[in-house]
């Protein structure tokens, strides 16, 4: 099976992060089918190290290491202002231009409006190639349409449900095929 890195690039704490939420659903579904799953919150990685770039930094180096040791990526972020987070771009920039080659990526992003549906395809979508990734078709879910229980589950409304799991279903697929694992 598969080592899966769930990546968030949400500012606000997990807890009271729809993305990160969602994400961590996500994250649940596959360790239920075998596949190893690790989380990253960019967001506790220390800032002034992000800021200045300091690969050498400890805990950005841990984490710049666990995004190239993995097989694939869950890749969420809210948008802002009709782009991905800052957090996320800061550390996508201290990834090595080859990082992500060959690895099987689904960008998910949220936010509390459609007006913002096509940051996953003009603003994540096209740094995550540019990293090598093999990016699968991502998918934007409304805020409205995740609701988090105080247990840490998640439910969906059918209407995000219904769009969310074939894109799912297609990342699992790439999980599968062992060509794709086998890149390094």
């Amino acid at each position: 099976m598969a080592s899966v890195l769930t990546l968030t690039g949400s500012a606000s704490a997990p807890g009271a992060s729809r993305t990160a939420r969602l994400v961590q659903h996500l994250g649940r579904d596959l360790a239920a089918r075998g596949h190893r799953v690790q989380t990253l919150d960019v967001r506790t990685l220390p800032a002034d190290a992000l800021l200045s770039a300091d690969t050498s930094h400890p805990a950005v180096a841990a984490a710049v290491a666990l995004v190239e040791s993995t097989d694939a990526l869950v890749v969420g972020t809210p948008v802002y202002k009709a782009a991905y987070s800052g957090v996320l771009k800061t550390f996508l920039d201290l990834l090595p231009q080859f990082a992500l080659r060959g690895k099987p990526v689904l960008p998910l992003a949220t936010g509390g409006s459609p007006a913002h549906v096509l940051a996953v395809d003009y603003a994540l979508r096209p740094v995550l190639t540019s990293l090598g990734a093999e990016v699968a078709q991502g998918w934007f879910v409304l805020d409205r349409h995740i609701t988090a229980a105080d247990d840490g589950t998640v439910s969906l409304t059918p209407e995000a449900d219904a769009g969310l799991t074939p894109v799912v279903d297609r990342f699992r697929e790439a999980l599968a095929v062992p060509a794709r694992l086998a890149v390094a």
